[in-house]
């Protein structure tokens, strides 16, 4: 039997707006209100707010607290310090394919507020429980079910939410603070999945509803995970499932720099360190169509103009571009490809011509 879809305590919000909705890691969650174009210019060019609740949110807090995030994830905690947050790697033990890809949050001296991805919030939370058992006395909780979550993104989205929370406005770029709202505690991060200014919002669900309705107030239009994505992809954001997952490390997907190399010790080290000696087998690279065909997750690339010979890599995410009105994608290329090299994708046994190129594909 399946298990019966999760919802934010937002969902009769969006459902009056006339949002579409579609299942996303175990939740149901917005497409799209207006449409996935309007609603990705809108980020680009004013503000939107995204419900973003099927995150997840685990607090880790108390004595060995960061003992057990260091030990456990790749990035350097050492690096940053409470009132800021890090991107980060959960690792498999034994090959060092990226389990998940992490915001933490470090709220205070022992308290630290840990955001995985929808569907790997189960995994994450069992491995931050037996982190914690291992180095000390902290307490690990998921706090998921208990709050939303919204990012409020765009080049005028401060100006908005100044309207509605001067607070949270203040925030640094991957910054962390707690302010008040309607008498509630929230948290806010300055973090976020699209390339522009703005933050994610923790709001107990108490609140939430006033905020979500305050946020709109102000003129931030509604976005959903349509938008989401194509804003991400423009960027060359990597999206769990497509550019990491199973048999996927840091180092073929080109983040090398979320590695604490210089850390003693931290889960998967061994079987990464070894990969680095050795070499990657593939790098992710993003491509630049000639025209506005998007390649879709799955299709060949080969080199050259023509589909001849064996293909050099395999697209992970393509989607038409609003800013740039072409197609683009990410894909993982065999590493001797160069960037500028021209390729050709496959599809659907047409060839579609593009460019190599370094993400990301828009400038922000």
């Amino acid at each position: 039997m399946s298990t019966p879809a999760l919802h934010s305590c937002l969902d009769s919000a969006h459902r009056a707006l006339g949002a579409k909705m579609t299942p996303f890691g175990g939740w149901d969650m917005p497409l799209q209100y207006a449409g996935v174009l309007e609603e990705h210019r809108a980020c680009r060019s004013s503000g939107v707010v995204f419900d973003v609740s099927h995150l997840g949110s685990v607090v880790v807090d108390g004595p060995g607290a960061f003992d057990a995030l260091q030990g456990l994830l790749t990035n350097d905690l050492a690096k940053i310090a409470p009132g800021y947050a890090q991107y980060t790697h959960l690792l498999d033990a034994q090959d060092a394919h990226v389990v998940d890809d992490i915001i933490v949050w470090w709220v205070s001296e022992e308290y630290f507020l840990v955001i995985p991805n929808a569907s790997n919030t189960g995994p994450a939370l069992s491995a931050l429980s037996d982190a914690a058992k291992a180095t000390g006395h902290a307490k690990v909780e998921d706090v998921t079910q208990t709050r939303a979550l919204l990012a409020v993104q765009g080049p005028q989205s401060r100006k908005f939410l100044a309207q509605v929370a001067p607070g949270a406005a203040e925030v640094a770029h991957f910054g962390v603070l707690g302010f008040s709202f309607e008498g509630v505690d929230c948290l806010v991060g300055g973090t976020g999945y699209t390339g522009e200014d703005g933050v994610e919002l923790f709001v107990p669900k108490a609140a939430a509803p006033k905020m979500f309705d305050a946020l709109l107030a102000t003129g931030l239009q509604p976005a959903g995970l349509g938008a989401r994505d194509t804003l991400r992809l423009e960027m060359g954001y990597p999206l769990h499932g497509h550019e990491l997952g199973p048999g996927i490390t840091p180092l073929q997907a080109g983040l090398s720099w979320v590695v604490g190399w210089d850390k003693p010790e931290f889960r998967g080290k061994a079987a990464l360190t070894a990969e680095r000696e050795r070499g990657v087998a593939r790098r992710l690279r993003g491509i630049l169509m000639d025209g506005r065909q998007a390649p879709r997750g799955g299709y060949l690339v080969y080199s050259g103009a023509a589909l001849a010979g064996d293909p050099v890599g395999e697209v992970t995410s393509g989607n038409f571009s609003p800013a740039l009105e072409r197609g683009i994608a990410l894909a993982f290329l065999a590493p001797e490809v160069p960037d500028g090299a021209s390729i050709t994708v496959d599809v659907r046994g047409r060839p579609a011509a593009g460019t190599v190129t370094r993400p990301p594909f828009l400038q922000n």
